[in-house]
């Protein structure tokens, strides 16, 4: 198939479901690069669809997929393998108590619809708090909680959804007295706002803890404290999203520790699979005994396959036998420390922020059009080699969001950085 015929079928027969295509054939996947139909390498600087945490085709998970899959692949959904218990004890021997009991699935809107469903149940309430730019998935419930996008045009959804502001110190929109961010004010006009509209029958509340989708933000030390109080108050379920933040990305196993909090559910996907479809729902003996006494379903095809959850297992292998959270340390700091240079040559950069090896890194023009100037840099990144995630959504698209492997070398992050430098460079002059 010549690459004309093949755009000219993707064109023909594919269902468009977001931004563009890259406009490359990938023919295969190795490490921290990705090869094109062309024979070009490029250095993949999101994992993926922020997945791939050991980089692409690992070989012990390459080896975990060909045993299993000649084994044990799947199962009807009433029926357990050692793969998915075993999965479920390290998971939960990973987390802090009361977190100890696992639910596998398929992807992270699934996990976030599950979770939403179980605290739904348990608290007998309907409502549910979210960032006002936040992603949590696709479905029905998760859709309902996601503010960055997808609420124009599909009719009403479920009644109950509210959103709170985001905590944003780089464009704060509660300052202090010597113009910094008052994250706290902006916590209690948030909640404020959640009771003036509350039925009085709250949930839950899903957050992120750091941003993606949202533009790469973190709050700052301290609000998810105070916003676990503000739920507790309130006798909402906390869940945490860790889709993208969990597993070491961000220098520790879980992003969540950097707070001192402990969610009532957790959930994970992304990371946990290493690019293949795993996810997690992880939450309290005490929850889910009343989520199951009060009939908690949530029967789906994939639901404990063992196939993903030997590869979930081998993950788990990788990431402790490696320390990739002291990875994710290390290498995040020569990520950051090459951002800031890039920001320090580029009047066009505003902001870097982020934890480990999950970065952003926003435009700032002077005339708003810092989406456009988004776009060409990462066009002009493709063509020097790198591929570069910008958040393509409306009013976001200058921002990066960088997420490389854990498995990344030095080389490979100085690499991209000089790449991303010659590119900012270029388009801005």
């Amino acid at each position: 198939m010549t690459a004309e015929s093949f755009w000219a079928d993707a064109d023909r027969h594919l269902i468009r479901y977001g931004g563009g295509w890259t406009p490359e054939i990938i023919e295969r996947a190795e490490g921290s690069f990705v090869f094109t139909g062309t024979g070009r390498r490029l250095l993949d600087f999101t994992s993926g669809q922020m997945s791939a945490i050991l980089g692409h085709s690992h070989p012990e998970i390459v080896a975990t997929v060909r045993r299993q899959v000649g084994t044990l692949d799947h199962l009807f959904s009433g029926m357990l393998s050692r793969p998915v218990v075993d999965l479920a004890r390290r998971l939960a021997e990973s987390l802090p108590a009361p977190l100890s009991k696992a639910m596998l699935l398929t992807t992270g809107a699934e996990s976030n619809e599950a979770a939403i469903r179980m605290a739904k149940l348990v608290t007998g309430g309907h409502e549910v708090v979210a960032f006002a730019r936040s992603w949590h998935g696709m479905t029905q419930a998760a859709a309902a909680a996601t503010y960055s996008a997808g609420h124009q045009g599909y009719g009403p959804n479920a009644p109950g959804n509210l959103a709170i502001p985001v905590p944003n110190p780089y464009r704060p929109d509660f300052t202090t007295p010597d113009g910094g961010f008052d994250w706290r004010r902006q916590l209690d006009h948030g909640f404020a706002m959640v009771d003036a509209q509350s039925t009085g029958s709250l949930a839950a509340c899903i957050v992120e803890p750091i941003l993606s989708s949202g533009g790469v933000i973190e709050p700052p030390p301290g609000y998810f404290a105070a916003l676990a109080g503000k739920c507790r108050e309130r006798g909402m379920l906390l869940i945490v999203d860790e889709a993208q933040t969990g597993l070491c990305r961000t220098g520790t196993w879980y992003a969540f520790e950097r707070d001192g909090i402990v969610p009532d559910i957790l959930t994970l996907s992304k990371t946990l699979g290493a690019g293949l479809p795993l996810a997690a729902v992880v939450t309290s003996e005490e929850i889910e005994r009343r989520a199951h006494e009060r009939g908690y379903l949530f029967y789906t095809t994939h639901v404990s396959d063992p196939l993903v959850a030997a590869v979930g297992n081998t993950v788990l292998d990788v990431l402790e036998r490696e320390k990739m959270d002291g990875r994710a340390r290390e290498l995040g700091s020569v990520l950051r420390d090459g951002l800031d240079e890039i920001k320090d040559r580029h009047p066009a950069v505003g902001d870097v922020r982020g934890r480990g090896l999950m970065q952003g890194l926003e435009l700032s023009t002077l005339d708003g059009g810092a989406d456009a100037l988004g776009g060409r840099i990462t066009r002009r990144c493709l063509e020097l080699g790198l591929h570069l995630n910008v958040v393509q959504l409306p009013g976001m698209g200058g921002t990066f969001r960088i997420a490389p492997p854990l498995t990344a070398t030095k080389e490979e992050l100085a690499l991209g950085l000089e790449i991303l430098d010659q590119a900012i460079a270029e388009t801005t002059a």
